[in-house]
């Protein structure tokens, strides 16, 4: 069998994670603003055929160097593996309103691979020997982003008790793995440099709770909402704080962590706004839709150069 001479690792779905995020992001300003249907449509056909070719190509990849059965208990590389079924379920809510069913069938697939995979790491952290060290903001993905992206996605299709089933799964996950995290990266030695990226995955999970709580409760901005944004402001402030050590890290996929991680961002802001009915809500929320499409433009042309040059993928080793 053919044997690459890179290691295409699990956090390459980032690459599709972070359109998907932006996708969400030009999706609600279609129904908040004025702007086109078509970035939004075309950046979630994006995400779906970028999903698709990083799978193919990952799957292939760790076939041929023998690790796809051991990946997911790899305790760097581990936890990204979740992203492959949580992206399907928001390709679901994405295509639900062009075809209904096959939404929804997608969704439900995505919501069973979250869970389940999301089940066997948990189990695997407790059964597996493991270091405080190998901890990083990764760990996050199986059941915190899981969980409350389902919650969301639930909200969005009507089924308000699944809904309600996953934001607390989700949220009680948050507390219990942000509690592990926090500890981890308070008190032991920093990340390695590469992985110093992941920190961005920090700021996501009171993003990703608020965006499904508005989904959930209707767009209104009440006590749940404003706690969670009073939490996302201190890590928005933190991750200004981060600036000099993000550049430390050579650039490689964990760069992805900030591309979902500020794009949600950017979406609960565009909430808050109609929540909130800001007089300028319109010409903020173009602003906003501008930047973040240039921030993801310039990741995403960063990445291409990478790739081109062979520096984006780490080698295999012999």
């Amino acid at each position: 069998m053919y044997r690459s001479t890179y290691r295409l690792a699990p956090n390459l779905f980032g690459i599709s994670f972070g359109t998907a995020g932006l996708a969400q992001l030009w999706t609600l300003a279609r129904h908040t603003t004025e702007v086109p249907d078509w970035p939004g449509a075309a950046l979630w056909i994006t995400a779906a055929a970028l999903w698709a070719v990083t799978a193919t190509a990952y799957c292939a990849n760790a076939l041929s160097q023998g690790r796809l059965r051991s990946e997911p208990a790899h305790p760097t590389t581990g936890p990204f593996t979740a992203l492959l079924p949580i992206i399907p379920m928001l390709l679901g809510v994405a295509l639900e309103p062009y075809a209904g069913t096959a939404g929804k069938v997608v969704f439900v697939i995505g919501l069973a691979g979250t869970i389940a995979l999301g089940a066997w790491l948990t189990g695997a952290w407790i059964r597996l020997e493991m270091r405080l060290t190998d901890w990083h903001p990764g760990y996050f993905l199986p059941t915190v982003a899981g969980g409350l992206i389902a919650a969301g996605c639930a909200a969005t299709f009507g089924w308000v008790r699944l809904s309600q089933l996953m934001f607390g799964y989700g949220t009680v996950c948050w507390f219990v793995l942000g509690s592990i995290l926090l500890v981890r990266l308070f008190t032991q030695p920093a990340l390695p440099a590469p992985l110093l990226p992941t920190i961005a995955i920090e700021f996501a999970p009171p993003l990703v709770a608020s965006n499904a709580w508005f989904i959930m409760n209707g767009g209104r901005a009440d006590l749940v909402a404003t706690a969670l944004a009073g939490y996302a402001l201190l890590m928005a402030l933190v991750q200004l704080s981060l600036t000099g050590t993000y550049r430390k890290a050579p650039f490689g996929p964990p760069y992805w962590s900030f591309a979902f991680s500020y794009a949600v961002g950017f979406t609960v802001t565009v909430r808050w706004l109609q929540a909130e009915d800001v007089p300028a809500r319109t010409e903020i929320t173009y602003a906003l839709l501008g930047l973040a499409t240039v921030a993801y433009g310039a990741l995403f042309a960063r990445t291409v150069l990478g790739l081109v040059r062979g520096t984006f993928l780490p080698r295999a080793p012999a």
